[in-house]
């Protein structure tokens, strides 16, 4: 599951070839968090409310990119590094 991301201490990842609705994995301080690229909704797990905040700023800033990265994934492609939320 690549790494595409981090910030913050947050690693956001994309598996190849994952189930509908496209969507990212967040990994923070061991737990780990599903969220749908669109709208940005946690889909499963759970994450810090702080830790929660930023990847849903991030994700929304970068909701295009991620879209991108989630076609790439689902065709085994390298997938783009997306910036970090500063």
């Amino acid at each position: 599951m690549p790494v595409i991301c981090r910030f913050y201490g947050i690693a956001i990842l994309m598996f190849f070839k994952d189930h509908h609705p496209p969507h990212f994995h967040a990994k923070y301080e061991g737990q780990l968090a599903v969220y749908s690229i669109e709208g940005c909704r946690l889909l499963a797990g759970k994450m810090p409310p702080r830790a929660s905040r930023l990847v849903k700023e991030w994700a929304k800033l970068h909701e295009k990119e991620l879209m991108t990265d989630w076609h790439i994934a689902q065709r085994d492609g390298k997938l783009k590094s997306i910036d970090p939320l500063l």
